[in-house]
């Protein structure tokens, strides 16, 4: 029993990644995806990978579930109880608008004011009691709100972060009136300050804790009646991995699980082909999501904007997302222009080719007509042996008819959108971080991605782009290779010159004793572990803090120093005299799983690869392509544009004045001519 699998649940289809152990070749599956339980989605995955229950050690899981329930709101009915005065916290924010210009926006929260609720109490930011917890009121409330169609109750106090007696007493007197009742404290999400980022966090997690609960019971039930009695292990936003048992506790830890998986896979696979500054490109069939890679470290961003005023205070890998996917539907606005997204037609009904009910055109039709993706081999697809290109032809021809283009020039006019948006994200994302994409590779992937790669490429002028091996499931591949990881965090907001050495070893040592305890119970193959300490800081009276890696033997005095140094690097120049104040001290705990290396190098075979067939593809016009199966395709070839690649999970198109070769570890490594 030692074969491991990833399996990333997406919005279009689900991907599995298997590696058998025993010297045995990976295998990769693609099947739909099935909104109406993801669950079964994955266990179709299964079905379809061919492994017997009993040969798999691991399962090994990313999931688009909470990240849809917050963007469609679909989570749970949720009350938020919180200090008097403080009502209306998620809609007050940071005062921040919703566009720029102009003072027209709409603010949807995840809970309603009418399920937003006061009760008299107070803490100051040490936890020193100002007014006691009324819990007569809070008995009548809860009392009220036991007749009310609840699934959820989210707690949060006033300075909760420094003393969170009232949010648990709250808490006890909640249950004791409904035992069925989900409820969550702020204190227990994030132990930090920043009372609006707190509440929101909070409110994250109730709003998706009951479905994520729902989800875990139907995925254990359906596994376990499969006869799969391996542990599975769910993939966080920061990178780590959790166990199925936990996951409802932690529901506002996955929200953007796949995405994170993605870029950890990219980030070791370049790395090992020697390219230290990535930026990774994953469009699947409703989104593209990138990220920037410096030195294989994937960034992690301390707070994350969901929505519009729904901020995420807990460590998520720093990903971009714009709605621009395989799925994206293309259409024309109010001004009779064509765009594309950030409308997808999803899994169901789908794009038209699909033949699953879609009547609108796609960016998959687009690429069907242009005979970029080859009608013979629907990949992932079981409802259809061929796809559906006379009617996807039909639909495109509809919608060009209105601005006088043909069937084919709006799927070029389609695929030239989507590519700009794409490029023009990726370029701005590295500009914003103070970097020139073309001193980065392009490492791209998911089941859209190698189709537009060469374009976003030639768009923003990045050198060289790296495919690989199974560029159409490397967010299952990141699952499968992931680590375990747990975060944690407390406010401090007292100056150095105040805190005593002994406080701080004692915080920093209570925090790392809390991770190790929780990767005790987490997975049975962890090798070592790893413990990181960071500390927030910032010179007295200013509101952003830097990032200071510590150790757990620093005294606040050698703190204070690391973070004068920091700011020295990032600002050129600390005021030497103006006193430091320590943020907040956090700890992650890495449990590192023992795994092998995921790309072998392998015998190298100098020559120019032999095409299996060639057929007419559209670029500007009609050209006789090479294409190339992706198994026949051997370390040390190399071949030029145009050309098709496919393979079991994806079809990637090189355009024409590029040329590509493969590397020791099956990486292809495409470069303009």
């Amino acid at each position: 029993m030692s074969a491991i699998v990833g399996i990333d649940v997406g919005g279009t289809f689900t991907d599995l990644y298997l590696s058998p152990g025993g010297g045995q070749p990976d295998r990769v599956v693609k099947v739909p995806s099935t909104p109406d339980d993801p669950s079964r989605g994955l266990a179709d995955a299964l079905e379809a990978s061919g492994v017997a229950p009993g040969e798999l050690s691991l399962i090994l899981h990313g999931t688009t579930i909470a990240t849809n329930a917050v963007i469609e709101r679909k989570g749970a009915r949720v009350a938020l109880i919180t200090t008097e005065g403080f009502r209306d916290i998620l809609e007050l924010g940071r005062r921040d608008r919703q566009r720029s210009y102009g003072l027209t926006g709409a603010h949807n929260p995840l809970i309603p004011r009418s399920q937003r609720w006061e009760v008299a109490e107070r803490m100051d930011h040490e936890g020193n009691v100002v007014t006691p917890l009324d819990e007569e009121a809070v008995r009548a409330l809860a009392s009220a709100l036991a007749r009310m169609e609840l699934e959820a109750v989210v707690v949060s106090y006033l300075h909760s972060y420094a003393n969170p007696e009232h949010e648990r007493r709250t808490a006890e007197i909640l249950r004791a009136a409904r035992n069925d009742w989900q409820v969550v404290i702020s204190s227990d999400v994030v132990r930090e300050y920043y009372e609006f980022e707190r509440t929101s966090t909070a409110t994250v997690q109730a709003y998706l804790q009951p479905l994520v609960s729902r989800y875990a019971e139907r995925l254990q039930s359906r596994l376990a009646d499969g006869g799969y009695s391996a542990q599975t292990l769910v993939m966080q936003s920061n990178g780590g991995l959790v166990p199925l048992a936990t996951l409802p506790e932690r529901a506002a830890n996955i929200v953007r699980s796949g995405p994170a998986a993605g870029v950890m896979a990219a980030a070791r696979l370049a790395s090992e082909a020697g390219f230290n500054k990535i930026i990774t490109g994953d469009m699947g069939g409703t989104s593209y999501d990138v990220a920037v890679v410096v030195d294989g470290q994937p960034p992690v961003a301390e707070t994350t904007e969901l929505d519009f005023r729904i901020p995420l205070r807990l460590p998520m890998i720093d990903v971009h997302t714009i709605g621009a996917g395989g799925g994206s539907i293309a259409s024309l606005d109010r001004g009779g222009m064509l765009k594309v997204g950030p409308e997808s037609a999803g899994a169901v009904p789908g794009p038209v080719c699909f033949g699953r009910g879609g009547t609108r055109p796609t960016v998959a039709d687009a690429n069907a007509v242009l005979a970029r993706i080859n009608p013979e081999n629907p990949i992932g697809l079981k409802n259809i042996d061929r796809l559906d290109v006379d009617t996807a032809r039909k639909a495109l021809g509809e919608l060009g008819a209105q601005i006088g283009l043909d069937a084919e020039e709006t799927a070029l006019a389609i695929l030239t959108l989507v590519n700009h948006t794409m490029a023009g994200r990726t370029r701005l994302l590295t500009v914003e971080q103070g970097h020139d994409p073309r001193d980065f590779a392009l490492v791209i992937f998911g089941g859209a991605g190698p189709l537009h790669g060469a374009a976003i490429m030639r768009e923003v002028g990045i050198k060289t782009m790296l495919l690989p091996p199974h560029p159409g499931v490397q967010c299952a591949l990141g699952c499968a290779i992931a680590d375990i990881r747990y975060d944690m965090s407390l406010t401090v907001e007292r100056p150095t010159a105040e805190i005593d050495a002994a406080w701080t070893a004692a915080a920093l040592k209570s925090q790392r004793e809390e991770g190790e305890r929780k990767l005790a119970i987490s997975a049975n193959d962890i090798e070592r572990s790893l413990v990181e300490h960071v500390a927030l800081m910032s010179f007295a009276g200013q509101i952003h803090s830097l990032r200071v890696p510590i150790q757990a033997d620093w005294s606040p005095e050698r703190m204070a120093e690391g973070f004068r140094e920091v700011y020295a690097r990032e600002n050129g120049d600390a005021p030497g005299d103006l006193p430091v104040t320590l943020v907040s001290l956090k700890t992650t705990v890495h449990g590192e799983r023992n795994r092998g290396g995921t790309t072998p190098a392998q015998e190298l075979s100098p020559g120019e690869a032999v095409p299996q067939a060639y057929r007419k593809v559209r670029f500007e016009s009609w050209l006789d392509t090479p294409i190339y199966q992706r198994e026949f395709l051997k370390p040390g070839q190399h071949f030029s544009g145009p050309a098709i690649i496919e393979q079991a999970d994806t079809t990637t198109v090189i355009e024409p004045d590029m040329v590509a070769r493969v590397d020791v570890a099956g990486n292809i490594l495409v470069e303009m001519a």
